[in-house]
């Protein structure tokens, strides 16, 4: 038996077969016919070595719902692309948005037919269509102010747009640019410098049988008030 760990190591179990024959062939010479060595069943971890717990969350009930109401952790606990993804969309869908409503306006008013007349004064002076109209929308958003595309007073309907843009950019800006902050901010990958010993050892440590492993950083900074959370699993 020692033998055969040796040869073969732990990834392998010797099994003893039934005298009648089960079809089983012995692997290798000089090996006793009732035995058989087959591979060991990995059992998946609890946790992981870089510290993270394989435990997933079943059957709560309304988990959507839950994660809907928390939109904010929700966002910033998302992989990289996902929060990417997200903000170059959102930020698309709000500018195609507000620079349809410009348009609009412009349509309604009739400006796209009389802003080359001389004595008309349009909603937003030089625009002519929906590229002038998101012209116009970055222009103001971005706070660039080219000068050639501005808001007349001739329009109410605009300046209410142009102040529900105003806010509507306020609160994109703070809730997205927020969220990117927060997850650069966070040091998840700090624990990819941080190195753990191999094997842990139980030995007397002041009389008492104690479990004890060692941890290394490689970087050159110190961690202040760090602190280390260990689980221990009885079989």
């Amino acid at each position: 038996m020692s033998a055969l760990r040796r040869k073969f190591g732990d990834d392998y179990q010797v099994v003893t077969t039934s005298s009648s024959g089960s079809g089983l062939q012995p692997q290798g010479p000089g090996q006793d016919p009732q035995q058989q060595l087959v591979p060991k069943k990995k059992r998946q971890r609890f946790v992981d070595k870089n510290g993270r717990c394989n435990v997933q969350h079943g059957n709560l009930g309304s988990e959507t719902s839950r994660y809907l109401s928390d939109l904010f952790t929700t966002l910033v606990d998302l992989k990289w692309r996902w929060n990417l993804f997200i903000f170059i969309l959102t930020y698309t869908v709000a500018w195609l948005f507000m620079a349809s409503m410009w348009w609009v306006i412009a349509y309604t008013r009739g400006d796209l037919n009389k802003a080359h007349v001389g004595n008309y004064t349009p909603c937003v002076a030089n625009v002519y269509n929906f590229p002038s109209a998101f012209l116009f929308f970055i222009e103001t958003e971005a706070t660039i102010g080219y000068g050639y595309r501005y808001i007349t007073d001739k329009c109410p309907e605009g300046i209410i747009l142009f102040l529900f843009q105003s806010i509507l950019g306020s609160i994109v800006d703070a809730f997205l640019i927020g969220c990117m902050f927060i997850k650069m901010s966070q040091p998840k990958k700090r624990a990819e410098t941080l190195m753990f010993s191999e094997h842990a050892v139980i030995s007397m440590r002041d009389g008492k049988l104690t479990l004890m492993f060692r941890v290394g950083n490689l970087r050159n900074s110190h961690m202040v008030s760090a602190q280390i959370r260990c689980k221990l699993l009885k079989g």
